[in-house]
């Protein structure tokens, strides 16, 4: 496991251990969690942009259009 330092704001690192807090987290564990989202969405970002380039425009675009009506 590795240690990351980061340099935040003091107003941004109170609003982060409240939002720890509210969700009954340490800071670290917030922090891993917000990362994993991150990394989520940026592999499918990827996955999405290299299937595009490959496949079909229109098929894609009418997968994003079912996407937005799922939700």
């Amino acid at each position: 496991m590795s240690t990351l330092t980061i340099r935040l704001p003091d107003d941004k690192h109170e609003r982060l251990k409240a939002l720890a807090r509210a969700n009954a987290v340490s800071v670290n564990k917030l922090m891993d969690e917000l990362a994993t989202v991150a990394l989520a969405n940026y592999d499918a970002k990827v996955r999405f942009e290299t299937r595009a380039a490959r496949g079909n425009t229109k098929r894609a675009l009418a997968l994003l259009d079912k996407l937005d009506r799922a939700e």
